[in-house]
């Protein structure tokens, strides 16, 4: 069996009781290192054979899972394995092998963000509507960002984007949001280093503009609300917030 498995978007402690499980009894651990953080997999069994699927090929991919597929076999990806990950080509592969497979979710980093952040993306009278995207730069986006910008009552969180700001700044103001629309950047959302950005279309991108790994962008008058009180109890030492 394959086990698709979300480590969740960086503290180790987020990852599910399901995903926990099976890591301790998995013989084969394929995760991709330059996202995955390593302390998940010190639950793995000491004999388990360990994996960095990061410079690897599709074929490559395909063929170290076919390779172990009559044993317990842990692929781990980061965040939710659902979005923005491989998954779908992984999982077309494994149907046309009949290689039975089950995926585990995981906390996406939007989520971790919120968490940090005390906040919520659904209030009512500001938004009742959540868009998860990416602004298109290399990788094609079928949804233009003009589209999903005109939706003006929804909450947007913008995955893998952090050097696309001056990107969307541009086409916001062209569509009529103020300078002064909030714009919030979280690095490494819930890591022991993560960072907290808070801005606006304005100025964000100054602040961030030294940010080169992970990182989503937060976007919306929903950020116009007050920080709870209860969620610098999830906060570690390390974290900072960075106005």
């Amino acid at each position: 069996m394959i086990y698709f498995i979300g480590a969740g978007c960086g503290d180790p402690e987020l990852v599910t009781l399901k995903a926990y499980k099976i890591l301790q009894k998995a013989d084969v651990v394929l995760y991709t290192g330059s996202l995955v953080p390593k302390e998940v997999l010190k639950w793995c069994k000491d004999d388990a054979l360990i994996q960095d699927s990061q410079y690897m090929k599709y074929d490559e991919i395909f063929e170290f899972l076919k390779t172990h597929s009559h044993k317990i076999v842990a692929r781990v990806h980061t965040g939710d394995p659902t979005l923005y990950s491989t998954i779908a080509k992984q999982i077309e592969f494994l149907r046309s092998q009949d290689i039975d497979f089950e995926v585990i979710p995981g906390i996406t980093a939007a989520f971790g963000a919120s968490a940090s952040l005390g906040i919520e993306y659904t209030i009512p009278g500001i938004s009742q509507t959540l868009i998860l995207s990416r602004i298109e730069g290399k990788t094609p986006q079928p949804e233009s960002l003009e589209h999903i910008l005109a939706c003006k009552n929804s909450s947007m969180v913008f995955y893998l984007s952090i050097s696309l700001l001056k990107k969307l700044k541009a086409k916001a103001l062209q569509m009529g949001y103020s300078i002064d629309t909030p714009c919030w950047v979280v690095e490494k959302a819930s890591w022991e280093d993560e960072q907290i950005y808070k801005g606006t279309l304005s100025d964000i991108e100054e602040k961030t503009s030294h940010i080169k790994g992970v990182a989503v962008i937060l976007f919306g008058e929903f950020l116009h609300q007050k920080e709870s009180v209860e969620s610098h109890l999830y906060r570690k030492p390390l974290q900072k917030e960075l106005k």
